[in-house]
């Protein structure tokens, strides 16, 4: 016991830096959480894993102060790097924790999520009957976590809905294609992209040089509904194909050193033809970056929902022990200077969803019809 704690007080004090008026009032504290910690080894109604306490309670220090930071032990880490590689077995959804329960960013487009109608801002309250108040982020996420094939039951609350909703799915592989390109009628370009990974730039530049070798394309519509967000560099590339200059997003963190602006080049690979932005409470991070890049510079109308309001960076930093902590080591700003936090981006035109639908050329689908009637005049 003393060595756990002994272990716990040297990661806490080499994680702070102490000033010397707040000197005695830390070290109350560390006292206090020792303290504590006896307590619950002696007196707690069962035998608890002290080792599992102890992940719980740096999990604890870091989901105090925002959804996103977190702590995820050498296993879950390793999980998640071999996800990040772009294939895996899952449901298909980003989540960040707020209230104590799970909430859905986005489910993604094709997944086994997005077909069962997971929506985004929904709440998951309990997976295959098991409560998830009161649970880490990273504890439900293991909870969803199966094998290929294998069924999971979710509960989830939704707004607007007195009862909660009951999904069963089955876990896939989830191969994430983040872009997809068509022609719809009177020649508008539509390009939906699901994701800002790692080929995502590459996969617009191609489709659009293609789109615009058509010669027949008079204007273009991008669907960012229900994008989790992704990479930073991804959502600069991709705003800068729609702008000739200016101010894309910049990045203010606590040390000013370490502000950052980034800044369109020259050359617009549209030449400047009308776009249309298609945005939802699903669209989030890098989505919103976009969005509210084009928006700014007025290079675009937004039409459809206010977007998710997530405009902070989480850095990944490794552990002795092989874990990581994900840890909000900055924040998004447009070039308007708005910050995206917990505010998003809001639409021009204003319209609700009434599908979960996002195929083209769907006729359900209220958002796309009408971006396609205003760009027809």
């Amino acid at each position: 016991m003393k060595k756990i704690l002994t272990t716990f007080i040297i990661f806490y004090i080499s994680s702070i830096q102490i000033v010397n008026s707040s000197d005695n009032e830390i070290y109350k504290k560390i006292d206090l959480f020792g303290e504590v910690l006896e307590k619950i080894n002696k007196e707690y109604v069962d035998e608890i894993n002290q080792s599992e306490s102890m992940d719980s309670a740096i999990n604890g220090l870091l989901q105090s102060l925002d959804p996103y930071s977190s702590y995820m032990s050498p296993e879950i880490f390793d999980e998640m790097q071999t996800e990040t590689s772009g294939e895996f077995g899952g449901l298909g959804i980003e989540v960040s924790m707020e209230s104590g329960v799970v909430k859905v960013i986005s489910p993604i487009d094709d997944t086994p999520a997005s077909k069962a109608g997971i929506k985004a801002g929904d709440f998951i309250v309990k997976i295959n009957d098991i409560q998830v108040q009161g649970k880490t982020l990273s504890e439900a996420v293991d909870l969803m976590r199966g094998p290929v094939g294998s069924g999971i039951e979710l509960t989830v609350r939704r707004r607007g809905e007195k009862k909660a909703l009951i999904f069963n799915i089955v876990r896939e592989i989830i191969e994430i294609q983040s872009v997809k390109v068509d022609i719809l009628k009177d020649n508008i370009g539509y390009i939906r992209l699901t994701s800002f990974n790692e080929n995502s730039s590459n996969q617009i530049n191609k489709k659009i040089n293609e789109l615009e070798n058509n010669k027949k394309v008079n204007a273009y519509i991008l669907d960012l509904r229900n994008n989790p967000g992704g990479l930073l560099s991804q959502a600069i590339k991709i705003s800068d194909f729609f702008l000739d200059n200016g101010e894309i997003v910049s990045t203010k963190s606590r040390k000013n050193s370490e502000n950052r602006k980034w800044f369109a080049k020259k050359g617009d690979l549209t030449k400047g033809k009308t776009l249309i932005v298609l945005i939802n409470y699903g669209s989030a991070s890098a989505s919103e970056i976009v969005a509210g890049a084009l928006k700014d510079h007025k290079r675009a109308i937004l039409l459809g929902e206010n977007s998710y309001g997530k405009g902070s960076v989480q850095s990944i930093i490794p552990l002795k022990n092989r874990g990581a902590i994900r840890l909000t080591v900055a924040k998004y700003y447009l070039p308007s200077g708005k910050s995206i936090s917990e505010v998003g981006v809001s639409p021009d035109i204003e319209i609700e969803e009434e599908t979960d639908n996002f195929r083209i050329k769907t006729e359900t689908d209220n958002q796309l019809n009408y971006a396609i009637k205003l760009l027809n005049g």
